[in-house]
């Protein structure tokens, strides 16, 4: 099935991820800033880390240390991490300003204790779309969409995880795939947009839809990503780019997330046929100034 050119409103997540530095304040200062700036939705991310990481992973210094808010890998992400009670507290706060609440998925554990939320969709990064054992609570214990990024993820890997939601007929009603280069950031020749006609040729029949995560620079390719077909545009988003951490440097500030909303809203609003060979406000100017010799 190929995009049809059926276009809807864009669907933008601003995804704040880690980028709150394990303050709550600043989490939903970045809630407010979401809302203000257009998004419909804010999406955090849910580790738990003696079990996503190996006890040599969790000891180990952090690859880039000046990213690194702990003397190792484990106390970094452990001092980043958001409880349980907090991501109530963040839902609660989302719903109160009118953005809709959600958040990413590393393990099982985080899988079962997000879904008793009942959020309207939970992401599966692409780090752990290979975690049939999480993937099956999502299908199984969730009634939600599941969100999915497919970046370093093998075309063959895609299919399994496409067939593995098929098996209880959930991928058409419930599985958004997303088109990911995984890199923060990625330069633009590596972002590939017509990875989004492939996965309209093998999924779009198959799939809830299909959308688009970026970790570029700017936004020009998000809009190109929206008229390929992505349903939903997804962008880490940050109030200070040079901020200490990982994703900053790959996310939206307030006002480039703005434009991008305005961008999107208004590729949405022209990308359809003209309504009459000559629209009024062109009548205007053919009156005034077509040749008639």
């Amino acid at each position: 099935m190929k995009f049809n050119f059926d276009y809807k409103k864009p669907r933008v997540i601003a995804e704040i991820g880690c980028n709150h530095m394990g303050s709550m304040e600043i989490a939903k200062e970045l809630i407010d800033l979401a809302k203000e700036a257009g998004a419909g939705y804010v999406k955090f991310q849910k580790r738990n880390n003696t079990e996503l990481l190996t006890e040599e992973q969790y000891n180990a210094v952090h690859p880039v240390p000046e990213n690194s808010y702990g003397k190792t890998y484990g106390d970094h992400r452990e001092f980043l991490e958001f409880n349980v009670s907090q991501n109530k507290e963040l839902k609660e706060y989302c719903d109160k300003v009118g953005i809709v609440y959600s958040t990413s998925v590393w393990d099982v554990t985080s899988a079962k204790e997000m879904v008793s939320f009942k959020p309207e969709f939970l992401k599966v990064p692409s780090a752990c779309n290979n975690n049939f054992d999480m993937l099956k609570v999502l299908r199984d214990e969730f009634q939600g969409q599941v969100q999915l990024s497919i970046g370093m993820t093998t075309k063959e890997e895609v299919e399994e995880i496409v067939s593995f939601f098929e098996e209880t007929d959930q991928a058409k009603s419930r599985l958004l795939v997303y088109s990911c280069t995984s890199g923060y950031p990625v330069p633009a020749k590596n972002v590939a947009l017509l990875e989004i006609n492939w996965l309209y040729d093998l999924y779009g029949d198959r799939v809830n839809a299909i959308g688009f995560s970026g970790h570029h620079l700017g936004t020009a390719l998000d809009v190109s990503a929206y008229t390929l077909g992505a349903r939903w545009i997804e962008r880490h988003f940050t109030k200070d780019r040079t901020w200490k951490g990982t994703d900053h440097g790959a996310s939206l500030e307030f006002e480039g997330m703005k434009d991008l909303v305005i961008s999107l809203d208004d590729t949405y609003d022209a990308l359809h046929f003209k309504e009459s060979e000559i629209l009024p406000i062109e009548q205007v100017q053919r009156d005034k100034l077509k040749n008639r010799k």
